[in-house]
């Protein structure tokens, strides 16, 4: 989950106008306060979006990968941030 509090740090501010954690420490108590979430890959999200409710039928990955809530980390996964 650090990697995820990493990645969050520096592109926070797609999905927030202000910074929500000034540090590492802080990206991850926020990252597990909004019960973040790791996927494998790009479909993972797109089917857990689904689940959640969310009218994804008929987008893209490119487009699911483009939305605001969700991070792609170094190493090819995804975390999925509910704000």
């Amino acid at each position: 989950m650090l990697e995820c509090a990493k990645v969050f740090l520096k592109e926070q501010g797609k999905l927030f106008d202000e910074p929500v954690a000034t540090n590492e420490e802080e990206a991850l108590e926020f990252l597990e306060d909004c019960d973040a979430q790791i996927f494998e890959d790009i479909k993972e999200v797109k089917e857990y979006m689904d689940e959640m409710g969310m009218d994804v039928e008929g987008m893209s990955y490119t487009e699911i990968e483009e939305q605001l809530e969700v991070f792609k980390l170094p190493d090819g996964r995804y975390f999925v941030v509910e704000a």
